[in-house]
This record gives structure tokens, C-alpha cells and sequence, in this order.
């Protein structure tokens, strides 16, 4: 009796397993979606890197396909988010709605049927299964003070301090006791025989009511089913041919990259094969050979508000004299020298990229393609970039030729922020201490008024009169 409380339940889990199964989807549709904006990321990043990268050619078209891959992935995969959510996860929740009614009082109408139509048809027979018990219980109680009172009269009859009387009432006990026995035996097998004969009728009624949820389970069942095959369609691009186009279009773009072809092209646009532009003899001419004095340079320069730095690598393009833009060379050592591997997985180290990584994996390529080279050329070893004392790194490249200029105070002109750690930052107007001259890459040492030392440009900031 009261067992039919588990197949109640049943169908409360089955509540339970509808949110279950769409919290399920809808983790797995938020999974796709951030790895859909990471390919697009990762696609966008590389693809400018590439492009302004030193690759050329065929194979850096072979190089980008890997970008235009990931897009097409992307979409694919924001199509899997969208599927799961806008029709697995939507059909769950419209089917568990259909399915499962709430009442007022709390609990589901589905399950107080199923519960009252077991207790409705558990009533009788329970009822009869109390009687049979209560009968039991009298015939033992019987069986139990028959057996006692044979004890007491075959212990009276060794006794002879008993009268007679006394020997015949607990004979008459005896035979009292006998016909309980008799009485509650015959009461107990005849509530035992109802019993019995209603067990089959009894079978049936649960049965019947059993039968309801187990065909209500059997929906479920099958409708888990039926949804999990649509889940599983949904996921599978494997069977998507619009996925098996992309990789074939991959690998059709990396089967184009031709070595000779690139080889080619270079020659003709950077190599022997580009137009030449040999020495001409120039006519002599006052206004194109004018030389502008220092203080000119600086009033022309007055006019010029430098909103950023072009930060490049060892090989810097000269700075064009009749041009209107500053493009200032930063120090590259402490980049080169950083044990920061931009390739290691993130989750092999146990840490994420910060901030700061993240922008030294932006600029991981110190190219462009359109990098102008300088135009000045010396035979001297002074002037050679990979002379042995800068190579071994022996020598610091902001190191004076002569000796060290007396400190001497200055005010920025611009805002500046230190784009490396050994250079300062400072606003507009702040005043600071200018501890080393201009090197020949047009940078200075100073020092803060806070203490601290590094480096900044030298057309920043102007000496304090």
C-alpha cells in the first residue's frame, strides 16, 4: 500500500528532465556562439596582420583563406546557436507547457489524477488488507493466552496446596481459550479468503491506472528522442554541405600558392625588374635647395599636434624633411627581450592573457607592406645597424656618443603614453627633468618628479625659459 507514490513521482521528474534538457541546449547554444565570436576575432586580427604583413603574393592569399575560413565556420556555428535556441530549446518548452498543467494549489493536474486514480483504486482492497491484519493480530493474541493457560493448569495439577475449585476454573480457562482459537482462526481465514478474492479486481484497477502513466512516459520517452535526433542534426556540419565546401575551397586556395609565381612578381615590383630611377643631372634652383634653419624646423613643427606613435621594428624608415608627419622609432629591446610566447595555449600556462599580452599578440607581425626604407647611405661603420658592439647587446642604442648633458628641465607639449615599460608617461604642461641629449633615433632620458626614469621623444616637450 502506497507504493504507487514512485510512479507518481515519475512524472514530476519528467518536469524536472524538460528543464534539465533545455538548461542542456541552452549551454551548448551559448558554447557555440562564443566560439563563433572568437573565430571572428581571431579571423579579423590575423587577416589585418597578414595584409600588412612582409608576405606577398599567392601564398599569402593561401595565408588569408585560413581567415576566410574561420568567417564562413563562424557562421555555420552562429546557425547551430540559432537552431538550437529558436527551435530545439522553443519546442521543449511548448511540449513540457502542453504536457504538464499547474494548478492553483501547487503541483501538477497530471499527477494528482495519476495519484487519486491509484488511491481510488487501492481503497478496497487496502481496507480489506486492515481487516485481515486486525484478524491476525486477534488470532495470535488467542493462540498466545490458549498456550498460557495450558501452562497454568498442567503447573495447578502439580500443586496440591490447589482446591478443586480453583483446579476447575483454570480448566474452564483452558477450554475458553481453545474456542477463542477456534473462533479468531476461523474469522482470520475468511478476511484472508475476501482478500484473495479481491486481489484479482484490485490487480486490475492499478494496473489500468499504471498503464496511463506508463503511457504518458512513453510521450516523454519518445519525445526526448525525437528532440535529441534534432540536436544531434543541428550539431553535425559534417553532413552540412556548405561546411564541406568550405574546405574545399581551403584547400583550392592553398593548392594556388605558387612559389615561382611570387618569385616572379617580387622581381618585377621590388627587385631588378622594378622601374629605375637613375641620378639625372638637376638644374640648380632657390627655392627647392633652401635649407630651413633650426628655428624654422621648430616653427613649422609648432603647428603639428602628434596624436600617435608608429611603433616598428629594428629597421625604421628616416623621417622625410619636407614631410608633415612624425613618425618616431621606439625602443624595441624590451619587446624582443619578453619571454612572452604569443603561440602558447592559454590553457596549458593556467593564466589568462592579459591585457597588455593580448596587444603585444595585435602587433606581433613589425612590418607593413607599404614600409618605406631609408634613402641615406654611408660606407662608414658607424652608421651600420649590425656593427658587433650593437649586436652583442654589449651597448645600450640609447647611450650618447659624448658625454652626458647637464640636466636640464622641460615641459611636455603633448600628452604621451609610454608604450613600453622603460618609457615615461606624461600630459600636456607637465614639467620634468631631461637627464641625457637626444640619441639619433630622436628619443631622450628623464625623470619624473615622482622619480621615475625612462625614456621619451625629444619633439615632445620644449626647455623651460
Amino acid at each position: 500500500v502506497g507504493n504507487y507514490k514512485r510512479t507518481v513521482k515519475r512524472i514530476d521528474d519528467g518536469h524536472r528532465l524538460c528543464n534539465d534538457l533545455m538548461n542542456c541546449i541552452h549551454e551548448r547554444a551559448r558554447i557555440e556562439k562564443v566560439y563563433a565570436q572568437q573565430l571572428t576575432e581571431w579571423a579579423k586580427r590575423w587577416k589585418q596582420l597578414v595584409e600588412k604583413g612582409p608576405q606577398y603574393g599567392t601564398v599569402e592569399r593561401a595565408w588569408c583563406a585560413f581567415m576566410s575560413e574561420a568567417e564562413k565556420v563562424s557562421e555555420l556555428h552562429l546557425e547551430v546557436k540559432g537552431s538550437l535556441m529558436n527551435e530545439d530549446f522553443e519546442k521543449i518548452k511548448n511540449w513540457q507547457k502542453e504536457a504538464f498543467h499547474k494548478q492553483m494549489m501547487g503541483g501538477f493536474k497530471e499527477t494528482k489524477e495519476a495519484e487519486d486514480g491509484f488511491r481510488k483504486a487501492q481503497k478496497p482492497w487496502a481496507k480489506k488488507l486492515k481487516e485481515v491484519e486486525a484478524a491476525k493480530k486477534a488470532y495470535h493474541a488467542a493462540c498466545k493466552e490458549e498456550k498460557l493457560a495450558i501452562s497454568r493448569e498442567t503447573n495447578s495439577k502439580a500443586d496440591p496446596a490447589l482446591n478443586p475449585e480453583q483446579l476447575k476454573k483454570l480448566q474452564d480457562k483452558v477450554e475458553r481459550s481453545k474456542q477463542d482459537v477456534l473462533k479468531t482462526k476461523e474469522k482470520y481465514e475468511k478476511s484472508l479468503k475476501e482478500l484473495d478474492n479481491a486481489t484479482p479486481q484490485y490487480m486490475e484497477n492499478m494496473e489500468q491506472v499504471f498503464e496511463q502513466c506508463q503511457q504518458f512516459e512513453e510521450k516523454r520517452l519518445r519525445f526526448f528522442r525525437e528532440v535529441l535526433l534534432e540536436v544531434q542534426k543541428h550539431l553535425d556540419l559534417s553532413n552540412v554541405a556548405s561546411y564541406k565546401n568550405i574546405y574545399r575551397e581551403l584547400e583550392q586556395n592553398i593548392k594556388t600558392a605558387d612559389a615561382v609565381e611570387d618569385l616572379r612578381w617580387f622581381r618585377a615590383n621590388q627587385g631588378p625588374g622594378m622601374s629605375m630611377n637613375w641620378p639625372q643631372f638637376e638644374e640648380w634652383s632657390a627655392d627647392l635647395n633652401r635649407t630651413l634653419s633650426r628655428r624654422e624646423k621648430k616653427k613649422a613643427s609648432d603647428g603639428v599636434t602628434l596624436t600617435g606613435i608608429n611603433q616598428t621594428g629594428d629597421q625604421v624608415s628616416q623621417p622625410n624633411k619636407h614631410s608633415s608627419s612624425l613618425s618616431v622609432q621606439s625602443n624595441t629591446m624590451q619587446s624582443v627581450q619578453s619571454s612572452y610566447n604569443p603561440f602558447e595555449d592559454e590553457e596549458d600556462t593556467g593564466s589568462t592573457v592579459s591585457e597588455k599580452e593580448d596587444n603585444k599578440i595585435k602587433n606581433v607581425s613589425s612590418y607593413e607592406k607599404n614600409q618605406s626604407y631609408p634613402t641615406d647611405w654611408s660606407d662608414e661603420e658607424s652608421n651600420n645597424p649590425f656593427s658587433s658592439t650593437d649586436a652583442n647587446g654589449d651597448t645600450n642604442p640609447f647611450d650618447e656618443d659624448t658625454s652626458p648633458a647637464m640636466e636640464v628641465r622641460v615641459r611636455a607639449l603633448y600628452d604621451y603614453e609610454g608604450q613600453e615599460q622603460d618609457e615615461l608617461s606624461f600630459k600636456a604642461g607637465d614639467e620634468l627633468t631631461k637627464m641625457e641629449n637626444e640619441d639619433e633615433q630622436g628619443w631622450c632620458k628623464g625623470r619624473l618628479d615622482n622619480g621615475q626614469v625612462g625614456l621619451y621623444p625629444a619633439n615632445y616637450v620644449e626647455p623651460i625659459q
